[in-house]
């Protein structure tokens, strides 16, 4: 009968953990409920307390896969078929998920083991043996304020790997939950959006103590006051201090007229070399229709180009063509390649492809170029494909890309503007888009193709953790896309205008004119904390986390040497 009871409660646990994944995964757009943010960490953490380490990582592993696999639904909608199966973006979909998954499984294990709650602490009357012990809270209210702390720092130590372990992937990292809490996010400006999922785990954490409290001593009814005090202190005084920053912004005394393209080319047709020159008519077609608003700056999305511009004589002519005719600058995304030094013939082996981005002068010169720097696993390049050359087999791309070097501010001296481009997913990159803002930048701009993933979440997600670079840097963001979301954001982090079609679809064809705030003429932008010291933060959460898992495998070492 026990084993019957603890087999039922193990599985309870695991579809508790499963519920906090899934609540996780909706936090995030869409469907962008913020607040389950507040409560799912609090729960994967109770799901594991009280088990032992394997099974705490087992649950949180559980944890995560559901929230992974729930969030990331949308690379099922990449329109690759492997012998007319869609074997690729499933096995794209679990592989990716089953990695992401060891980081939420790491915390809970560690969360609960180095510095949680403990079943054997502090139980007032032992608990009849046909139900289960409900955990006790650490003895000492510093203590618990402490624990909850402390997971939130080994929860953004995570998420600081997650950044830049195998090139990186922080996608929807958890302070972007947040991003439609505009004053909340403006402590991004500090410490990151690091600090936004700061502030949630310790929430979360803290949540977790006192319905513990409450379970103990449920004639205390005023207990969890305590448990929450602090953090709930912290995150009003965050709010205030956005509500006052947003309040006392710096007024509009300069803009720019700029029009963004959306030309809702399906992935399929991208793909499709024979359908190049009809999709590149309809686009200049369109540009046609767009620059009867007279811009000074058009912006076409990545991947709009379907050849590449400095090698196709007809390509070059047409766009730089535009560019004259109408006296406007361009800034394009568009292919590029390099032949190696020393290279005797064009083959792949000694030519180096390039995703870039183009300055174009209204007179219709190549002014700059800026190449991306963090490319897409199995989407701009295959890893290992020289030593495994199967792994083509499950990607559309043949070959692949050589990342740049460095930022690239492009000038357009006649406007007085200086601008950076980030391409494709490096607007969900702090760092990138730290790097890219000098004092007298006017703006960021991302041009970027998720035509790949259809009409999913995914291009709401991309959106929202993007929205972040604009507060850590305090200067606006220009997204230009091919199927969604093209929309500007404001130096606080708010959306400002969508484009949306005739059929109020963010992921139709069409065009945008917008007019963007900028410095006035011969000023700088005052740097924001973040801007000039960085990830200082995430750093310092690095090392309490290293701090706090020596320490306890200190205790635990010790611990076993005294019971031996």
């Amino acid at each position: 009968m026990k084993s019957l009871r603890d087999h039922l409660l193990l599985r309870n646990r695991y579809l508790l953990a499963i519920c906090a994944g899934v609540m996780l995964a909706a936090s995030f757009p869409r469907p962008g409920i913020a607040g389950f943010a507040w409560i799912a960490p609090g729960l994967m953490a109770a799901a594991a307390l009280g088990k032992e380490g394997g099974e705490r990582f087992r649950i949180g592993y559980a944890a995560g896969l559901a929230h992974y696999l729930t969030m990331l639904y949308w690379l099922l909608l990449i329109p690759y078929r492997w012998h007319g199966i869609p074997f690729g973006p499933a096995a794209g979909w679990l592989s990716l998920s089953a990695f992401l998954a060891l980081y939420p499984a790491f915390w809970v294990w560690a969360a609960t083991a180095t510095c949680g709650p403990r079943p054997e602490a502090n139980v007032p009357h032992p608990a009849p043996s046909d139900r289960p012990s409900i955990p006790s809270p650490l003895p000492g209210w510093s203590a618990r304020t402490l624990w909850a702390m402390s997971g939130a720092a080994l929860w953004v130590a995570l998420e600081m790997f997650l950044t830049r372990v195998f090139g990186g992937f922080p996608w929807d990292l958890l302070g972007v939950s947040q991003f439609r809490m505009t004053p909340l996010i403006q402590i991004a400006s500090v410490t990151g959006v690091y600090g936004v999922s700061f502030m949630v785990v310790w929430f979360s954490l803290s949540l977790l103590s006192a319905a513990l409290m409450l379970l103990q001593r449920p004639t205390l009814r005023s207990v969890w006051v305590g448990e929450l005090f602090l953090p709930a202190l912290v995150v009003a005084l965050a709010f205030n201090l956005g509500f006052r920053h947003i309040r006392h912004s710096r007024p509009v005394s300069r803009t720019v007229k700029v029009t963004l393209m959306q030309p809702s080319i399906a992935q399929t047709l991208i793909w499709d070399e024979t359908k190049d020159d009809e999709r590149f008519r309809d686009i200049i077609a369109l540009c046609d229709q767009a620059l009867t608003n007279q811009p000074d700056v058009l912006i076409w999305p990545e991947s709009a180009v379907p050849k590449l511009l400095r090698y196709d004589t007809n390509t070059f002519n047409v766009i730089t063509g535009l560019a004259r005719r109408h006296h406007v600058w361009m800034i394009i995304g568009a292919d590029d390649a390099e032949p190696h030094r020393g290279a005797t013939s064009a083959k792949d082996d000694d030519v180096d492809y390039f995703n870039s981005s183009f300055l174009i002068g209204p007179d219709g010169r190549l002014m700059d170029r800026y190449v991306k720097r963090s490319l897409v696993i199995f989407g701009e390049y295959i890893p290992l494909a020289r030593w495994l050359p199967f792994l083509k087999w499950f990607t559309p791309i043949q070959g692949g890309f050589t990342p740049g070097k460095r930022p690239v501010p492009f000038e357009l001296e006649s406007l007085h503007l200086k601008t950076s481009v980030l391409i494709c997913f490096e607007d969900i990159f702090p760092q990138l888009g730290r790097g890219a803002v000098e004092p007298d930048t006017d703006f960021l701009v991302n041009l970027t193709n998720d035509g790949w993933f259809g009409e999913g979440a995914a291009q709401w997600q991309q959106a929202a953790t993007a929205l972040f670079r604009t507060v850590e840097n305090r200067v606006p963001l220009i997204r230009c896309t091919n199927n969604g979301l093209t929309c500007w954001i404001d130096a606080e982090g708010r959306l400002r205008e969508i484009f949306r079609d005739d059929r109020d679809s963010i992921y139709g064809q069409g065009f945008m004119t917008v007019e963007i705030p900028v410095l006035p003429l011969g000023a700088t932008r005052p740097p924001t904390l973040y801007n000039q010291h960085g990830d200082w933060f995430g750093w310092g959460c690095v090392g309490a986390a290293v701090l706090m898992i020596t320490s306890a495998i200190s205790r635990n070492r010790q611990l076993k040497r005294e019971l031996s």
